[in-house]
């Protein structure tokens, strides 16, 4: 299976273990993930006023060259594949925005070209169950919440991925791999996304209520698949332990990671050790690293 594949920039930076977790996984599955061959930014914001069609020059660039080498796309992150999706629609729906964008590019799209995230990939093309029968290694006694976030759901009427209120997608795959998947009140909450820029005091405490909530759940780890919300949650830890007394630090993980050690890859270059709070401790205690 050969699908186009847009890494963007944060798994070209900061994020390369779950770059490399994530395509080394899918090799694993025989998914053949071709990277873009001309790609840029997307933007990483959908913009909030429906006239700032300059905001989406980058992400409809992305598209049309995807749609000179193909017709399917696939991202790993939750906010390229959030800009891409929704770019995508308005392409497809909207003809006079449409129209303006391709004047400006000097180029025709029309948005045929099909946005898959890798979660979703997994689910229709391989489907959970044959995935769990490829499992080499079960990672059985482990403990995770799965964390959604904003973006990879929402607005449910354009991203159509799962259950905007009780998603299923990344509990299922968890699952598939042998985790004991908890269940937690926060799972679909804000991390406190870019405000990370400019009020480091509000991500620290809308992330401490997402690890708060999963920890008082009984989980091990959480686990997500957007680097700005690795960031707040794992990052910010350092700061809730000053702040919060007897808080207890969790390691944070992206699903590619456990699904690389679940398919027995070797888990080197899965940049275990530059998370903040490290996990080996956990992985190695269940017997998984």
């Amino acid at each position: 299976m050969r699908y186009l594949y847009f890494p963007g920039c944060t798994l070209s930076t900061k994020a390369k273990g779950f770059a490399a977790s994530g395509e080394a996984s899918a090799r694993a599955l025989g998914i053949d993930l071709v990277e873009l061959s001309q790609w840029n930014c997307c933007g990483a914001t959908f913009p909030l006023a429906t006239d700032n069609l300059l905001a989406l020059v980058a992400p409809t660039r992305i598209l049309l060259n995807a749609q000179k080498e193909g017709n399917h796309l696939v991202a790993l992150c939750s906010i390229c594949y959030h800009v891409l999706k929704r770019t995508n629609r308005l392409l497809r729906e909207e003809t006079d925005k449409r129209e303006k964008l391709n004047l400006f590019i000097e180029e025709e799209y029309r948005g045929e070209v099909r946005v898959f995230h890798l979660l979703e990939l997994l689910r229709e093309e391989i489907g959970f169950e044959e995935l769990s029968e490829r499992v080499q290694k079960r990672l059985q006694g482990l403990r995770v919440a799965p964390y959604y976030g904003c973006l990879l759901l929402r607005p449910f009427q354009e991203i159509g991925l799962d259950d905007p209120e009780e998603p299923r997608i990344l509990d299922d795959l968890l699952a598939s791999l042998g985790c004991e998947v908890v269940e937690f009140s926060h799972k679909t909450e804000c991390c406190g996304s870019y405000l990370a820029m400019n009020s480091s005091e509000v991500t620290r405490e809308l992330s401490y209520a997402i690890l708060h909530s999963a920890l008082a759940s009984g989980a091990q780890a959480v686990v997500t698949s957007c680097p700005l919300c690795h960031f707040n949650l794992d990052y910010r830890q350092g700061e809730m332990a000053a702040h919060y007394p007897g808080f207890t630090q969790i390691p944070v993980l992206y699903f590619t990671q456990l699904l690389g050690l679940a398919l027995g890859i070797e888990s080197e270059t899965f940049g275990l050790a530059d998370h903040h709070v490290d996990p080996r401790p956990l992985l190695a205690s269940k017997g998984l690293k």
